[in-house]
């Protein structure tokens, strides 16, 4: 029975720390605030409750496997699922309204002609079709599988089947999401559905590689998810799990630094000084707070994997509403930018904040959520990750953009609440208040993360912002992935 300590107790590091637990090994999670969950919080005034972070779960497959090899109740058991349906509903540039169903990609082939055209449905489908050659080829590298060795085979290949191009009488395939939008979907709102996967991640699909694809594809292909009484209850079922596997939590434990002794991780120091003595340590912070902790041992070398380039953070407004939310209203509505090239052009570049950001507004049909005859609705938009920037102005543009889903907004508005990269830093670690994204194949694995080992033995990275990235699901797989690697040695090659 070996000692672990794990730093953090974000969902990555919850998912080592249960499945380590019921592998034998006495576990100990040191964390800095005084709750579990990282960026799956809560937030309630007045008898109203939000997510302040994730507000869907993709690949809930995820997490049923975790409670499986966890113990006898399986996930279902301890929340509820509910299966959204309509998956989304977008509101696009031109005024265009489309509801997408869950997990029917015949559904959203005739919901597509039906609103955008003959001849689109297709055109969506047939991606479909190529993103998921690109998701079976990629599966199980970026997502079952420790990062391997051989990273640059990854970084070099663009796994996405690109449809061939005539232009400027050359033949050329799309290397970025942009181009395949453009030149595959060859329509200006099919190419805002997908450009919209990529900036739902922070990503800017111009330089974001083909290979992204995979994002649409897995929610079309697995469907959507609400945990019923918030994303938060996902987190509370995986802390339960956790405490009946005999984890140890310590609140507000903030680690000073990673032991090393005969040039291998052997403990934690926490503030104030006192020491906790590991044989392994499990980090689920994020890169920069991993650097400090060792003295920067842990960094990347020469020929490891490229750092992250990407810093984008959420902005989020809470609102009360007075009156019930009403019948055959969707979970989420996504109103698209008017001007998606300025939109990207702020976000990525130099230019000022456009006056019509794209907002996703989640309206989930909760009775939990707001006191009666009164609706919780949360608004999200991406926005740059700095902290110390002030947010004000582009949440009342939300609001005023969010009127396009809510027509009545204005006059049932109680009250809202603001939440900024700056609530994010505090809540993950991440200094700026980013958000990672998940892994994603080719340009130079600019998109890969950093190895679940580091340069330090005995010394494993978990969470968004290791192997395989950011994400619920990924989270859950790193955990899984840091697991294996520990219980089963450095020849662990993921689950079966």
């Amino acid at each position: 029975m070996a000692r672990i300590a794990v730093i953090g107790a974000g969902m990555g590091a919850l998912s080592a720390a249960a499945r380590l637990a019921v592998a034998g090994h006495r576990v100990a999670v040191y964390e800095r605030t005084d709750t579990y969950g990282g960026a799956l919080r809560r937030f309630e005034r007045d008898g109203f409750s939000f997510d302040t972070g994730p507000g869907l779960l993709p690949l809930p497959a995820v997490y049923r496997d975790l409670f499986v090899k966890t113990g006898r109740e399986p996930l279902e058991a301890c929340v509820e699922l509910v299966q959204v349906d309509p998956s989304s509903r977008h509101v696009f540039a031109d005024g265009t309204r489309v509801s997408l169903p869950n997990a029917s990609r015949a559904g959203v082939v005739a919901a597509l002609d039906e609103a955008l055209g003959s001849g689109a449905g297709k055109r969506w489908g047939d991606f479909l079709v190529r993103a998921r050659e690109a998701w079976d080829r990629t599966r199980r590298p970026l997502l079952e599988e420790p990062l391997w060795p051989n990273w640059q085979v990854l970084a070099e290949r663009e796994p996405y089947p690109a449809v061939p191009h005539k232009r400027l009488l050359r033949t050329r395939r799309a290397g970025t999401l942009a181009e395949v939008g453009a030149w595959e979907l060859r329509d200006p709102r099919l190419a805002a559905l997908l450009e919209g996967y990529a900036l739902a991640q922070g990503l800017d699909p111009r330089v974001t590689p083909a290979s992204a694809a995979v994002l649409p594809y897995m929610e079309h292909a697995f469907g959507t998810w609400y945990v019923r009484g918030g994303m938060r209850e996902l987190a509370r079922a995986v802390y339960e799990r956790c405490l009946a596997r005999k984890v140890e939590f310590r609140f507000g434990a903030e680690v000073t630094g990673v032991l090393e002794k005969d040039g291998r991780a052997s403990g934690v120091e926490l503030a104030g000084g006192t020491v906790a003595e590991a044989d392994f340590v499990v980090a689920g912070v994020a890169p920069g707070v991993l650097d400090r902790l060792t003295a920067g041992y842990a960094v990347r070398g020469d020929g490891e994997v490229p750092a992250q380039r990407t810093a984008a953070g959420r902005l989020t407004v809470l609102l009360a509403l007075r009156g019930g939310r009403p019948e055959g209203t969707a979970h989420r509505t996504v109103v698209h930018a008017r001007d998606r090239e300025a939109e990207l052009d702020a976000l990525f570049g130099a230019a000022a904040q456009p006056g019509h950001p794209t907002v996703t507004v989640l309206r989930p049909d909760d009775p939990g959520s707001a006191p009666e005859d009164h609706e919780a609705v949360t608004l999200t938009a991406v926005v740059p990750a700095r902290p110390d920037r002030s947010c004000d102005d582009l949440a009342a543009r939300m609001i005023t953009v969010a009127e396009q889903a809510v027509p009545d907004l204005r006059d049932r508005l109680l009250w809202h609440e603001v939440r900024t990269p700056a609530d994010i830093a505090d809540a993950t670690g991440a200094e700026d208040g980013s958000v990672p994204v998940p892994a994603l194949a080719a340009v130079g694995g600019r998109l890969l993360h950093p190895s679940n080992n580091t340069r330090m033995p005995g010394l494993f990275a978990v969470g968004g912002w290791a192997h395989p990235g950011g994400g619920l699901p990924h989270a859950g797989m790193s955990g899984a992935l840091v697991a294996g690697l520990i219980v089963e040695g450095p020849d662990f090659r993921g689950s079966q």
